[in-house]
C-alpha cells in the first residue's frame, strides 16, 4: 500500500514485557514472532518495536553498545530476521527504534574516544575542558537529574549526556559520526524493516559554542519538580543543523521505497517543533507529548492539540500512552472513575476518540486491553529515572509491566517465573484470553474501532473540523472526498444531550453507547456516536 503509514494504526511493542518465549521472565523476539497473529487480528497496520539491540541495560535498551547486534536477552539476529519475515507474511509492517542521539558508555566508539584526545574517534562525542574552577563547561542539566556533564579521568575532560552518565552524546557536528549513523540505518533497511522510530529526534546536535541555557521564569522556583524544566533549552537540543541531517536520513530511507520515519519530539513547543521536523523533504511524521503528559482530559485539550497542527503538508501522529508515561486510563481517569466502576467504559471511550483523530495513530501495548497503570513497589523498581525521583515520580515501570495473556495463571501467563517487573493483580482479569471471550471487552471494542477506521477513508486520510460544544462534549467532523462523518463523544461521567447541527444523519455502528433522539445525540457517561452525514 502506498504510504501505508498515513492514517494507519501502529502498535508499539515493548519487547521486555510483551511475550516471554523461553520462560526466563523477560520478553524476547521469538515471543514477539509467536504473537504477531494477535496483532494481525487486532487489525493494526504495523508494529513499532522498542530497542532490542546489544546493551548493558542501564536504561533498558536505550543505551546501545552495538547498533547492529541483538542483545542475547532478546535472541539473535536470526530471530530478528524470522520476525521480519513472519510480520510480512501476515501483512504487517515493522518499524524499529533507532537511538542516534547517544550510545552506551560501553560502545566501542566511546571506549576509543575516551582513551585519549588524539585518537581516531576523539571527536565522536561531545567533550569539553573544565572551567578554571574545575566545573563543567556550562549549566546544561540532564533530563534524569544533575549536570549534563561527567568528568572522565582518562581524557581529563567532561563529556555531555542528556540522560544518564552512562549515555554519552554523540557529536553530530563530526561528519564521520553522521556517516556512521547512516551506515547503521542502511544495515537495518537492508534487513527489510519498514521504517524507523527516531528516539529524541531533535536532540542530535548541541550548540558548537556550548553556551549556557537561559533560565525559564518559574515564579519563584517551585513550579517544576525537576531541575531540567527550569531552563529554556535553546542550546542543548533543536539546533538548526539537526534538520539538515533529517533531510539526509529521509533521502536514504526514500531510496529503499515505501519506508517511513516517525520522530519523537521533546520540546517546549510540542506541535510547532513536530511540524518543523515533518515538512516536505524531512521526516514522514512525528509525535510529541502534548497528549501524553498533559491533563486533565477535556474536550478542549484534544481540540487544542489537533488545531495547533496548522500545516497542510506535514502529517501528525497521536498517542495517548507509551513506554515513558503513565497509562492514559490512570493519568486521565484516576481513582474516582475506578471506584465508580467506570474504568472499562472510560478506557473504551478513550480508544474510540483516538481512532477517530486525524493523523497516524500509535497504540501502546496493553491499551487495547484498557490496562491501568500498574503499581510497582519501590523495592521492585527498575527504572533509573523512577528510582532517582521517587517518591515525587514513580517513573516508567508502571507502564512497562508484562502484558497479561492468560487470566488466573501465574504472572498472568506471561512467564512461569517471576518476571523482570511484577504483574499487577488488577491486570489479571483484563488478560487477553478473558477479553477475547467477552464481546463487550475493551479488546473487542478496540478491534471494532480499528476496523471501522480502516473502512472509512475520512478517518484515515480526511480533514478534521471541530464544532463548538460545551464541556465535556467533544465534537468534530471528518471529511474525505464525498464522505462526511460527525464524531461526538461524552468525556464525562454523567449522561448528556448534544444538539446536532442541521442535516441528515445516519447512525453508524461504531460500538460506543449513544443514540439519536430527535435532533439531539443522547450520550451516556463515556458514550459516543459516529454519524454519516448526507449534508453538512
Amino acid at each position: 500500500m502506498k504510504e501505508w503509514w498515513r492514517g494507519g494504526v501502529i502498535y508499539q511493542v515493548y519487547p521486555r514485557s510483551f511475550a516471554d518465549s523461553n520462560g526466563d521472565g523477560v520478553g524476547d523476539l521469538p515471543g514477539v514472532t509467536a504473537r504477531l497473529d494477535y496483532l494481525r487480528d487486532l487489525g493494526v497496520d504495523g508494529v513499532w518495536l522498542s530497542p532490542f539491540f546489544t546493551s548493558p541495560m542501564r536504561d533498558f535498551g536505550y543505551d546501545i553498545s552495538d547498533y547492529t547486534g541483538v542483545d542475547p536477552t532478546f535472541g539473535t539476529l536470526a530471530d530478528f530476521d524470522a520476525m521480519v519475515a513472519r510480520a510480512h507474511d501476515l501483512g504487517l509492517k515493522l518499524v524499529i527504534d533507532q537511538v542516534y542521539s547517544h550510545t552506551s558508555d560501553q560502545h566501542a566508539w566511546f571506549r576509543e574516544s575516551r582513551a585519549s584526545k588524539d585518537n581516531a574517534k576523539a571527536d565522536w562525542y561531545v567533550w569539553a575542558e573544565a572551567k578554571d574552577d574545575g566545573g563543567p563547561p556550562n549549566n546544561w542539566i540532564s533530563l534524569f537529574g544533575g549536570q549534563a556533564w561527567s568528568w572522565d579521568t582518562r581524557r581529563r575532560q567532561y563529556y555531555m549526556h542528556n540522560f544518564l552518565s552512562e549515555q554519552p552524546d554523540l557529536n553530530f557536528h563530526n561528519p564521520e559520526v553522521r556517516a556512521a549513523i547512516l551506515d547503521v540505518a542502511r544495515f537495518w533497511l537492508d534487513r527489510g524493516i519498514d521504517g524507523f522510530r527516531l528516539d529524541v529526534a531533535n536532540f542530535y546536535y548541541c550548540d558548537r559554542l556550548l553556551r549556557d541555557n537561559p533560565p525559564k521564569q518559574t515564579g519563584g522556583g517551585g513550579q517544576f519538580l525537576r531541575p531540567y524544566w527550569h531552563q529554556r533549552h535553546l542550546h542543548d537540543r533543536s539546533q538548526p543543523e539537526n534538520l539538515a541531517f533529517m533531510s539526509q536520513l529521509r533521502a536514504l530511507v526514500d531510496s529503499y521505497g515505501e519506508r517511513m520515519t516517525v520522530a519523537e519530539i521533546g520540546s517546549d513547543d510540542y506541535v510547532g517543533r513536530s511540524i518543523e521536523y515533518t515538512e516536505e523533504g524531512l521526516l514522514h511524521t512525528a509525535y510529541n507529548f502534548l497528549l501524553l503528559e498533559n491533563g486533565p482530559l477535556t474536550a478542549h485539550l484534544i481540540r487544542d492539540a489537533l488545531e495547533r497542527w496548522t500545516s497542510d503538508t506535514a502529517w501528525p501522529s497521536w498517542s495517548f500512552s507509551n513506554h515513558d508515561v503513565v497509562r492514559a486510563r490512570t493519568r486521565w481517569g484516576g481513582p474516582d472513575i475506578e471506584a465508580a466502576g467506570q474504568g472499562d467504559a472510560f478506557a473504551q471511550v478513550l480508544m474510540g476518540v483516538l481512532m477517530c483523530l486525524r493523523g497516524t495513530i500509535f497504540l501502546y501495548q496493553g491499551d487495547e486491553l484498557g490496562l491501568p497503570q500498574a503499581e510497582v513497589p519501590f523495592e521492585k523498581l527498575r527504572d533509573p529515572e523512577g528510582i532517582r525521583f521517587w517518591p515525587d515520580s514513580l517513573g516508567r515501570d508502571g507502564c512497562r509491566t508484562p502484558l497479561p495473556w492468560h487470566q488466573g495463571e501465574p504472572h498472568a501467563g506471561f512467564s512461569p517465573i517471576e518476571p523482570w517487573l511484577p504483574v499487577d493483580g488488577a491486570h489479571d482479569p483484563l488478560a487477553v484470553d478473558a477479553q477475547q471471550r467477552d464481546p463487550r471487552s475493551t479488546l473487542a471494542h478496540t478491534k471494532r474501532f480499528i476496523a471501522f477506521r480502516n473502512a472509512h477513508p475520512a478517518l484515515r486520510l480526511g480533514a478534521i473540523r471541530f464544532l463548538d460544544a460545551p464541556e465535556p462534549i467533544l465534537a468534530f467532523e471528518r471529511s474525505y472526498g464525498e464522505q462526511r462523518l460527525l464524531c461526538v463523544f461524552n468525556l464525562g461521567g454523567v449522561a448528556l444531550d448534544y444538539a446536532l447541527p442541521e442535516g441528515s444523519f445516519e447512525v453508524l455502528d461504531y460500538g460506543l453507547p449513544g443514540v439519536v433522539q430527535g435532533g439531539s445525540a443522547h450520550l451516556p457517561a463515556w458514550g459516543g456516536l459516529v454519524l454519516g452525514q448526507a449534508q453538512l
